[in-house]
């Protein structure tokens, strides 16, 4: 396999549509709150992202219905948002979401903590997912090429 170096004009657009996915996800981030279900979370993420100009990444991928996939406390990645879903104080969702914006995908996910305090257990997740999400994120920004 080898490497596909991009242009600069590639990079931009791979750039606009990772900035996107970041305000949808800070969009959806702003309403997670005890008794939100995980479908206004949709809502508030398709409305977003078709605010923005771009496309959901996810809906009618092998017919997935949503853009967004919500997963709350020990439920496995790629939750399909529901009315039936609502967040309770102390749970947390991840939300993960992408977009196609001329041609190129942005995807991200977020871990948001539901108002109100987390158990230890939980708090010590989400603080040793995020060390390691930063520790990996500066190991690869040092690594060369022949490390890779």
């Amino acid at each position: 396999m080898s490497i596909v170096c991009k242009s600069v004009s590639e990079i931009e657009k791979m750039r606009r549509s990772g900035r996107i996915v970041r305000q949808v996800l800070d969009s959806v981030k702003e309403v997670v709150a005890p008794g939100v279900s995980t479908m206004d979370l949709e809502r508030v993420a398709e409305r977003k992202i078709r605010e923005l100009g771009a496309k959901p990444a996810f809906k009618g991928y092998y017919d997935y219905p949503c853009v967004l996939c919500t997963s709350v406390n020990n439920e496995i990645v790629h939750g399909i948002p529901s009315e039936r879903k609502v967040l309770k104080a102390g749970d947390i969702v991840s939300i993960d979401t992408g977009v196609v914006l001329d041609g190129f995908y942005g995807d991200a996910a977020i871990t948001v903590p539901v108002g109100g305090e987390l158990t230890p257990e939980l708090q010590k997740l989400v603080e040793v997912t995020r060390d390691s999400l930063y520790r990996g994120i500066e190991a690869a920004g040092s690594a060369t090429p022949s490390e890779m």
